[in-house]
């Protein structure tokens, strides 16, 4: 393939580009879709890490062969399970050099926004998750950065002087982050949302945005109500936005007297997400027997997986 790139540079950007596709060659936006690693970390992980190096047209276009999605999928492979993008150019040669126990990127990570969070330093947790997203897909963050940091942060507020001070500050730079992110997404697409409500008694619910978030990269459309609907408006709410389904996210319990109520006239599929999942285990899977397309996930990643797997997103 590298020799019919060479020799028909001289041919233009038009058919040069054209030719390569005949031949095999995928354009960057066909490998994000088939790896769902979007562009910008392709680049950044070709140009710090020489992870992946694309073929280039003249004109400077990143052409991938199948061997690159499969290296792609690999990578993927080691960063599912916790290994840092610095580390994983190495893994790729000699698999057998990975030690666990070794203290990586995602822990000096952690380290640098807990400390960014109990200095109140916006800056600081703004720029070090920037770079983050750069390098690694929204679910990988997720699982291995900010979930994990929000597991630190509350056992660290469960009896820490200015503990509410911390948590006020966080969550509201989490829902402006994110939420701008998810804003950006939505003005890009025009097909059917999906609609998230914070159904707990508790403001700025930080699984909730992660979970529009993770959402939203995968290029489905999200509306999140911050705050629970009663019963009826939610039918309402349907009746308008006609989503491809509704979530609703809650950390605590639920009255579980009122569900059936609040979901009636609710036809597209239902998730309910959080703790409030384990804490009604038992009611809430005995309503998914009864309540037509009822799923239940206890955290943004299965959520998302769950999501995946009944083709809504």
């Amino acid at each position: 393939m590298k020799a019919s790139l060479d020799n028909s540079a001289s041919d233009g950007q038009g058919s040069d580009f054209k030719k390569a596709l005949d031949e095999g060659w995928l354009p960057i936006r066909e490998v994000a879709r088939q790896t769902g690693v979007n562009a910008i970390t392709l680049r950044a992980w070709e140009r710090r890490y020489g992870l992946i190096v694309p073929q280039r047209t003249p004109k400077g276009h990143r052409l991938f062969s199948a061997e690159h999605v499969q290296r792609i999928l690999t990578i993927l492979t080691w960063l599912n399970r916790g290994v840092a993008v610095s580390q994983v150019k190495h893994l790729l040669d000699t698999p057998q050099a990975f030690d666990e126990s070794v203290e990586n990127d995602w822990q000096l990570l952690r380290q640098t926004l807990l400390r960014a969070v109990t200095r109140l330093t916006e800056r600081t947790l703004d720029d070090t998750v920037n770079q983050a997203m750069a390098l690694y897909p929204p679910r990988i963050l997720c699982q291995h950065l900010l979930m994990p940091l929000l597991a630190e942060l509350e056992q660290r507020w469960q009896s820490q002087f200015g503990a509410q001070m911390e948590r006020v500050f966080f969550y509201s730079w989490l829902r402006s982050k994110f939420g701008a992110r998810i804003y950006h997404n939505n003005r890009q697409l025009n097909t059917t949302p999906l609609l998230l409500i914070n159904h707990s008694d508790l403001p700025l619910e930080p699984h909730l945005w992660l979970t529009a978030w993770l959402i939203s990269s995968a290029d489905c459309p999200v509306e999140v109500f911050d705050w629970p609907l009663p019963a009826g408006e939610l039918a309402l709410a349907v009746d308008y936005l006609q989503p491809r389904g509704v979530l609703l996210y809650s950390s605590n319990a639920i009255n579980l007297s009122q569900l059936t109520k609040l979901l009636n006239g609710v036809s597209c599929p239902k998730i309910i997400v959080g703790p409030t999942v384990r804490i009604h285990h038992t009611e809430l899977s005995e309503r998914t027997l009864v309540i037509t397309d009822l799923y239940l996930a206890e955290d943004p990643l299965l959520a998302h997986q769950a999501l995946v797997q009944r083709g809504l997103i």
